[in-house]
Formats: C-alpha cells, sequence, structure tokens
C-alpha cells in the first residue's frame, strides 16, 4: 500500500515538475499609460521677473514602457521594468510657469507574486522593486538668459498591483498601477535633545509618481 502510494505521488510530482517546465517562462511587455506626478518644496525665491518661487513640479503626462520578467517558480517573477514620462517642469508660487520639457526615466528591478494557476487565463498579482529614476537634463531660456541644467538620478522604489489576461498561451493583456517615490532631499526641521546630545532631524521630500498601466504582454 505505501509502495503504491509513493509511486502515485513521485508520478503526480514528475507530471507537475514536466507541466511547468514546458510553461512559457520569460515575458516581455510593452506598457503605455498616464502618469500622476508631484515635486517638491523649496526655500521662497525671488526671480528676476519679480515673483516668487516655491516650488518645483513635473506636470502630469502620459508615460510609456518595457518590462522583462522572468518566472522562477509557477507564481513568482523576477525581472526588470524601464518606464518614461515625457512631461514639462513647472515652477510655482507667487505664480505658475513652465520652464522646460524633461524625460523622467525610471529604472527598476523587480518582484512580483502572481495569484491563481499558471495555466489560469486571468492572474491578479502584486510587485515590488528598487532602482533609480533619472531626471533628464535640459536648458530654458531665463529672464536674464539661458539657464542649462544637467539631469539627476536618486534612489526610487517602485510598488504596483493589477491583473493580467492570458486569451492565448504566448500573447497576453496586462493593466495596473504603480506607486514610486523617488528620494529627492532632506530640509532640516529643528533639534531633537536626548541623554547623549542634541542632534538637527530632517524630513526627507519625495517625488511621487503614480502611474496607471496597460500593455500587451509577450510569453516565450
Amino acid at each position: 500500500m505505501f509502495r503504491k502510494a509513493f509511486v502515485c505521488a513521485a508520478i503526480l510530482l514528475a507530471t507537475s515538475t514536466a507541466a511547468w517546465a514546458q510553461s512559457p517562462r520569460v515575458e516581455v511587455a510593452g506598457l503605455f499609460g498616464y502618469s500622476l506626478t508631484d515635486g517638491v518644496s523649496g526655500d521662497p525665491f525671488k526671480a528676476a521677473d519679480g515673483n516668487t518661487y516655491d516650488r518645483i513640479d513635473p506636470k502630469d503626462s502620459m508615460s510609456f514602457g518595457l518590462s522583462f520578467g522572468y518566472f522562477v517558480t509557477p507564481k513568482a517573477q523576477v525581472g526588470f521594468l524601464w518606464t518614461r514620462q515625457p512631461t514639462t517642469l513647472e515652477v510655482s508660487g507667487t505664480t505658475v510657469k513652465e520652464i522646460a520639457d524633461i524625460n523622467i526615466d525610471g529604472y527598476y528591478g523587480f518582484i512580483a507574486y502572481h495569484f491563481g494557476d499558471e495555466e489560469a487565463v486571468i492572474r491578479p498579482y502584486v510587485m515590488g522593486g528598487v532602482g533609480a529614476t533619472n531626471y533628464g537634463g535640459f536648458t530654458a531660456q531665463g529672464p536674464t538668459g539661458t539657464v542649462t541644467a544637467s539631469g539627476n538620478t536618486q534612489f526610487a522604489s517602485t510598488w504596483g498591483v493589477g491583473v493580467k489576461l492570458y486569451p492565448s498561451p504566448h500573447v497576453g493583456l496586462q493593466a495596473g498601477m504603480q506607486w514610486t517615490p523617488t528620494y529627492i532631499k532632506s530640509d532640516a526641521e529643528g533639534v531633537w535633545c536626548g541623554w547623549y546630545g542634541c542632534y538637527v532631524y530632517a524630513d526627507a521630500q519625495y517625488s511621487n509618481q503614480i502611474q496607471f498601466l496597460g500593455g500587451i504582454t509577450f510569453r516565450f
């Protein structure tokens, strides 16, 4: 009896392993959507145009990207994600002014967990990753002449939820939402004193992107 049970279990394991070995493991997706993006505030600055500015923000705009993923198990996927948001920088204070067009590029390694069976037609997922956000350089015409700024790259994380639909074994659709907070700077907020002395504490400022992305997925 024990021998029969052992043989049956071995057959089931071998069958499931063979099925998993034959399932598509690589996914490549082209993504397109819309990004809601904010910036950071700073000390008030009186410009040559007579206005005072204390904040800079990228405008909300369309975005797109590519992702590459590999299923290390039927549910767990590791991969790389690139996104780009072509947008316009705005400074604000006593007035609002557009200053330049820039690209915001994100580069993230990620881990995604998929729910349901690997052969299911619909699979919800959650994902998280770390990487960097690059704010591209620009050249703008100011009141006193041309201003050129180089690009800036900062550490970022990204978190998302979504769903994938597989109408065929090798082509699918996906839609989801991602939140990407990017560290920009820290502002001194005050002084804290304790048993070991006094320390300056700071308030970290992040630029946040909320992206709604959908696209076509190819499976290999």
